[in-house]
């Protein structure tokens, strides 16, 4: 009993000595390469919608009951395309007045059909001729009397004298009167100008290449003048309208390029900043900006929605490591980092991915050496450098 007494203690010391000993320690041997940085240009990704490059409200400019609409939602129009017709009858009417006031007033000055009015000399008008004859006539009866001053009464004298300023002043009139009625003659030339005028806006025309985007009236609608009648879109080049936040403002320049794609018609646009806000959005704390995209096909349409892509700075630089560097877990991004011949985790906050590259925030700095393979990575101690680097 003394004997098992003596050997049990010594038995389960020994136990005791294997159950604390560490568990020998993991040997990594994956192969390595060292952060260095690299071109990384400065690229940002914003969403806009596409807008009309033009958009404009076709209007009527007179009155009148519309005759014809020659188009309707969707169809494509030309510039100067007549696209409303409203009843010119009485317009018609007055523009045949017109003509015949004009003709009146140009034969009150003797003017013939198919003179200029530049030719008329109020001197040649016959009103001006008969007051010029007659003063003249005055004028040398009264000289008669001045040298026959002892032969004549003063009374008669003085008859000669009214008489020649009478027929100057008939003069004078006539002349006016003529030139009166040459002014008439403009008048009455613009009045015929206007009538036209509005004869011919009964024609509503379209005011460029375009898409009718919407219609407001139908035949037999009464309109007046400044009511609406079409929505004409230009869509030839469309404009992409979209925003960068506040802290990236200071870098958006005209002139840089912008890709656009848009997933719902799996197309793609490539513009330049083409026009840029002159002040932030105080709501959103962005700069709004548009990029013109051509369109000539016809195959986009305003209102779509797309995403941009614009290089800021071409000449950055930044950390980016392999995308197979990476481990993800629970929503963590994590890297193998080496210290000291140890390999430890390391949390990294991503940024963008190009190729098979992905760019680091924070986390990783230029000099740090990682594991080539995260998911062959675990805590330990790094093997052979030699022997783990062959295939970086």
């Amino acid at each position: 009993m003394l004997l098992v007494a003596i050997l049990f203690p010594v038995g389960c010391s020994h136990q005791s000595q294997k159950k604390t000993e560490p568990p020998p320690e993991q040997v990594v041997q994956v192969a390595t390469f060292v952060v260095e940085p690299m071109p990384w240009p400065t690229v940002i990704r914003c969403q806009g919608s596409l807008i009309a490059d033009e958009t404009t409200t076709v209007s009527a400019k007179v009155a009148g009951r519309v005759q014809t609409v020659h188009c309707e939602i969707g169809d494509r129009v030309k510039d100067e395309q007549i696209l409303v017709e409203i009843d010119d009858k009485e317009y018609r009417l007055f523009a045949e007045q017109s003509d015949a006031q004009l003709t009146q007033a140009r034969a009150a000055v003797g003017l013939k059909p198919g003179d200029p009015l530049e030719k008329l000399n109020p001197e040649n008008a016959p009103p001006v001729r008969e007051a010029k004859a007659i003063l003249e006539e005055a004028t040398k009866s009264l000289a008669r009397f001045q040298t026959l001053t002892d032969a004549v009464s003063k009374t008669d004298l003085e008859v000669a004298e009214a008489a020649e300023r009478v027929a100057s002043a008939r003069y004078t009139s006539a002349q006016n009167s003529v030139r009166e009625k040459i002014a008439l003659v403009s008048v009455q030339m613009a009045l015929k100008g206007l009538a036209y005028q509005r004869l011919a806006d009964t024609k509503v025309p379209s005011p460029f290449d375009g898409e009718i985007q919407s219609k407001s009236v139908a035949d037999g609608t009464y309109v007046q003048p400044g009511q609406a009648l079409l929505t004409l879109v230009r869509t030839e080049e469309l404009r992409f309208r979209a925003s960068v936040p506040e802290k990236y403002a200071h870098q958006l320049k005209l002139g840089q390029r912008v890709d656009v794609s848009f997933d719902l018609s799996k197309q793609k646009r490539s513009g330049t900043v083409s026009r840029i806000s002159p002040n932030l959005d105080p709501m959103s704390r962005s700069l709004g900006f548009e990029v013109d995209l051509d369109n000539s096909d016809g195959s986009l349409r305003s209102g779509l929605f797309g995403e941009a892509t614009i290089e800021l700075d071409p000449n950055a630089s930044g950390i980016a490591i392999p995308t197979k560097a990476i481990l993800r877990f629970a929503g963590v991004d994590k890297v193998w980092k080496v210290v000291d011949g140890r390999v430890k985790e390391q949390v990294v906050l991503l940024g963008s991915t190009r190729q098979d590259m992905v760019e680091i925030r924070t986390g990783v700095n230029a000099g740090d050496r990682l594991l080539g393979e995260a998911d062959k990575g675990r805590p330990g101690k790094l093997g052979d450098p030699e022997k783990a680097d062959k295939d970086t």
